[in-house]
């Protein structure tokens, strides 16, 4: 194209990277451009609808060459609904992608200049995976419509169903949609601005919350016919007080029908949660982390699990002997994990500490644990860690960390600095979390160099053909 870009024209371009939140990156002019739709190795013609400095951003018109990669997209609302931004990639190269993603930001961010980053570890089946969604209330009309919300937006989407949450779910978002025509059930669903349900792959028990700005008296009338109209539906809890406009949960929960928690079981262990708990929403993925995990647990470890959540990994860890310390800032969090380590009768094998990771670390029971650890796992949130923390997890002289991220980015900065700090990269494995996204879980092992040659906990996998997909997990060695 001739001179710069403007909003309205149209120009053909070719496509070569793509964005985790589903942006495909093109060039045109000495002028990137970004947009929803093409892929990698794709050429469209765009229409410009912004135009900035240094980048625009366009609306794919039609595609003029299409990538081996495409795929017809099994969901209505893809590319309106903000759930998923791949849908339209095969699923062997989502897998793909993603590996070429963290290795990217290792070496980019990390310096880490040909990291072994093994091929991710997907699932068998990449659909129906969720086990909880956040359901939008429409506010404001008539007869209100459930939905997501849109990419970067609050507008809803209405839908009919989701092919990505578990078919539990999938099944009462009809249901609900039904009831919000019903009088009574109605009115009192129009009140709530959200509808959170998780439900349970172990048990098909499904836990739902209904959020509104003050606790609702007529939610509490219709609970029991709501539950009625869900089946598997074992409670429902009203959630209130919210943090901010945009909160999904409320800081309250008052038991309006049944149950507040449905039953759980990841690698042996049981885990009792509610539909706003901290845990994973993807059960099988948990469940071949834990797998690759145990090897390096075959003898009791000591270990300290900084951003424990409702204590997932610390109730496995200590399920496997080991004696675990688990450090979570939400004390909701903490509550469930102490009543998980109950119902599990693993209260003499781990400990959980509600508070700031890094306040706590550095001070007190967290600091002597961590000394005396030969394990510190840190799995978290996607802002990653903080040098406050990995200077006390480093200084402590804990031989091996098991890092968990949900963002390759942050974790590359991190590890960076734990690198400095004389940490040397193990093993480098991608877990699909959440197929169809543009997120990817990754865990790490990293170890002390002056701990190389010790026979401590394994830093790396079993030097194992890569496999084919789908993928099979491989295992810890001991060093």
């Amino acid at each position: 194209m001739n001179g710069p870009l403007k909003v309205g024209a149209q120009v053909e371009l070719g496509f070569n990277d793509l964005l985790a939140n589903g942006q495909a990156v093109g060039r045109t002019g000495g002028m990137v451009v970004f947009c929803f739709g093409p892929l990698p190795q794709e050429r469209a013609v765009v229409k410009i609808t912004t135009v900035k400095p240094k980048y625009a951003v366009g609306e794919m018109v039609k595609l003029t060459l299409r990538s081996p990669f495409r795929a017809q997209p099994f969901c209505p609302v893809f590319g309106l609904c903000g759930g998923c931004q791949v849908q339209h990639m095969t699923y062997p190269a989502q897998l793909g992608w993603k590996q070429d993603v963290v290795r990217n930001a290792l070496q980019r961010i990390g310096g880490f200049t040909g990291a072994a980053v093994r091929d991710p570890i997907g699932m068998i089946n990449p659909r129906n995976y969720r086990n909880k969604m956040s359901l939008v209330v429409e506010r404001g009309v008539p007869t209100p419509r459930l939905g997501f919300y849109q990419q970067r937006s609050h507008e809803l989407v209405p839908i009919a169903g989701c092919p990505i949450v578990m078919p539990q779910l999938n099944a009462h978002i009809e249901r609900l949609n039904e009831a919000l025509a019903q009088p009574g059930l109605g009115t009192a669903l129009a009140g709530a601005r959200h509808i959170v349900e998780r439900t349970a792959k172990a048990t098909e028990q499904t836990v739902v919350t209904c959020t509104t700005a003050e606790p609702s008296a007529e939610l509490a009338h219709q609970a029991a016919a709501l539950m009625r109209q869900l089946p598997g539906a074992v409670g429902i809890t009203n959630s209130y007080d919210l943090s901010s406009q945009n909160a999904i949960v409320g800081r309250k929960h008052t038991v309006i029908a049944g149950e507040p928690q449905i039953e759980e079981q990841i690698g042996g262990v049981r885990y009792r949660v509610s539909a706003g708990s901290f845990f994973q929403v993807n059960v099988e993925i948990v469940g071949r982390i834990f797998e690759m995990m145990r090897p390096g647990l075959d003898t009791p470890r000591k270990i300290v699990d900084l951003y424990c959540g409702a204590g997932t990994f610390s109730l496995f860890f200590a399920k496997l002997g080991s004696d675990v310390l688990g450090v979570e800032e939400n004390a909701q969090a903490i509550a469930e994990a102490r009543e998980n380590a109950a119902l599990n009768q693993l209260e003499g094998s781990v400990k959980f500490v509600a508070g700031r990771v890094e306040e706590l670390i550095s001070r007190g029971e967290v600091r002597r644990a961590l000394e005396g650890a030969q394990i510190a796992f840190l799995d978290p949130p996607r802002k990653g860690s903080d040098e406050v923390t990995l200077e006390a997890v480093a200084q402590s002289g804990v031989p091996n960390i098991w890092y968990l991220s949900c963002d390759p980015a942050t974790l590359a900065r991190d590890l960076k600095f734990l690198s400095s700090k004389g940490y040397r990269l193990g093993v480098v494995q991608p877990f699909d979390m959440f197929p169809h996204t543009g997120h990817i879980e990754t865990l790490v092992t990293l170890y002390r160099e002056s701990a190389k040659q010790q026979q401590v906990i394994g830093e790396a996998f079993k030097d194992a053909p890569v496999p084919s997909w789908p993928k099979e997990y491989p295992d810890f060695v001991i060093r």
